[in-house]
């Protein structure tokens, strides 16, 4: 029996699809095979013996301690684009919002008194305060196009605005999946210059932590509209309050609301709503549940944030799996290893991602656990499963 521990609710799209026979799930259980989670914070937790993968239903993965679990072989899942149309939406929805002043014209109406036999004067003399801009024609910026960027770059191209896209570091997948018709910046200071709108969707690392800053607001076209659904950390906070101040910036909408944020005038802000929809919780944990059983199950890896992606269909008698560091020779130590204990490799696959690499080994007859102590041994391996 797997075990398989949750900390939050997860879908039962996704749970139903690990057998009852096979799987026990759930929040209280312990020594965990593998973790289920969404948004709770696992980088207090202590992590167990036993653990292989952690399966994170959504797409960043800032809640989950990549680095130390790298360290161990710990596979680490994520589900991108499973949430990509609900995150469109909502940028669409904030650009909306933030060019037509609906949150002020609401808040205008929501103060009115129902009673007031002047109701539909104040309305009729208030609406002039809330005059907005359409969208078709103005140039939206979208600034990484992996599966959101591209998803809210042809929506917006079909509702009939001027789109430019930049991303150096964008996909064979994501380039055949965007719009023909989306123009191409080569730098970020080229969007900023040239949009009415830019939405913003980067990972956060060490190269794109305060991308948006002062100077690159410097150079930012009058009146931008700025909107942030990648996460916090990618815009300076002092730079954009201080663009807002002096109308350099019109609105600023955003997906994380802070202290300083939450009361600005042209502040749209939402509680971290991007992948909050039935549809997108359904998908996230269906994608990450079918990850993670053929993981366990068969040690083939798919949409793992620190290990490659690979898959082999399962031959011979026994498969091997061993995460490692990338040093070299790795691969003959592992041959040699099993070559003296007299096990056939009837078929092999490796592959590396950075520092780590990752190998399915089938093999034509079994071996016993002295073999994959030895395996275990070897200097540079971090985990080693036998399946």
């Amino acid at each position: 029996m797997l075990k398989i521990k949750t900390y939050n609710k997860i879908s039962t799209s996704g749970t139903s699809r690990l057998p009852a026979q096979r799987y026990e799930i759930g929040d209280k259980v312990d020594a965990p095979d593998a973790i289920l989670v969404r948004s709770a914070d696992l980088h207090t937790i202590a992590i167990n013996p036993e653990l292989k993968a952690v399966a994170r239903a959504g797409a960043g993965t800032n809640n989950v301690p990549v680095v130390e679990l790298s360290k161990r072989g710990i596979v680490v899942f994520n589900a991108p684009g499973a949430n990509a149309n609900a995150v469109k939406e909502l940028v669409l929805a904030g650009m909306l919002m933030a060019v037509r002043n609906l949150r002020e014209a609401t808040e205008f109406v929501r103060g009115l008194d129902a009673n007031d036999p002047e109701l539909e004067h104040k309305v009729e003399d208030g609406k002039k305060r809330f005059v907005g801009s359409e969208v078709v024609g103005r140039t939206l910026g979208v600034v990484g196009l992996g599966a959101i960027g591209v998803r809210v770059a042809n929506a917006a191209k079909g509702i009939g605005m001027n789109v430019i896209g930049f991303d150096p570091h964008m996909t064979v997948d994501g380039a055949w999946q965007l719009s023909s018709d989306v123009a191409k910046a080569g730098s970020l200071s080229e969007i900023l210059a040239a949009s009415d709108f830019v939405s913003l969707h980067l990972p956060l690392n060490a190269g794109t932590k305060g991308s948006i800053n002062a100077t690159t607001l410097g150079g930012a076209k009058q009146g931008l509209v700025l909107l942030n659904f990648a996460r916090e950390g990618v815009v300076d906070e002092d730079a954009v309050i201080a663009a807002l101040d002096s109308g350099h910036l019109s609105h600023y909408v955003t997906d994380f609301p802070t202290s300083r944020t939450v009361a600005h005038g042209k502040v749209v802000s939402f509680p971290h709503l991007g992948a909050s929809t039935n549809e997108a919780e359904e998908n996230c944990a269906i994608m990450v549940a079918d990850q993670l059983r053929d993981y366990l199950e068969n040690g083939n890896v798919n949409n793992s944030v620190n290990f490659p992606s690979m898959r082999l269909a399962r031959a011979g008698a026994q498969r091997l799996t061993v995460a490692n560091r990338n040093v070299p020779n790795m691969i003959g130590q592992l041959s040699h290893v099993l070559g003296e204990a007299g096990a056939n490799i009837a078929q092999m696959l490796n592959a590396s991602r950075g520092e780590l690499a990752y190998n399915i080994l089938d093999l034509d007859q079994p071996i016993g656990a002295d073999v994959v102590e030895k395996v275990k041994g070897i200097d540079g391996i971090l985990a080693v499963r036998v399946i």
